[in-house]
């Protein structure tokens, strides 16, 4: 897995969740992500609370679109994304390819207009 092969994906209907091998690998493509507390998570940082909130709307779209939805906590000058699976692991949770997925796709937008 790279990230331009985790670009061209969509998220589907995940029922299992990710092999520890699986998270390793996508955190190495991932380089700024970070698994905590079960969750594939990352800190964006900004200028200002006008940055903060336009890349919660930029990456609104992605969200929607992938139906795959993140805990988002935002703040003056960061935003919090943690995602993952409540569908697998027979409903206990766990990460899938869904949230290495939404991942790459919304460090595109921060990369392409907020960096």
């Amino acid at each position: 897995m790279n990230r331009v092969e985790l670009l061209q994906r969509s998220c589907h209907h995940a029922e299992h969740a990710a092999s520890q091998d699986q998270i390793a690998q996508a955190l190495s493509v991932l380089t700024d992500w970070t698994v905590e507390s079960g969750k594939l998570t990352r800190t964006f940082r900004f200028s200002g609370y006008h940055k903060t909130l336009a890349f919660v709307n930029a990456i609104a779209e992605i969200i929607h679109h992938e139906d795959h939805h993140p805990e988002l906590v935002v703040s003056y000058n960061r935003c919090t994304v943690r995602y993952d699976t409540h569908s697998v692991n027979a409903g206990k949770g766990g990460l899938s390819d869904n949230d290495f997925i939404c991942a790459a796709k919304i460090d595109e937008v921060f990369d392409r207009d907020f960096s």
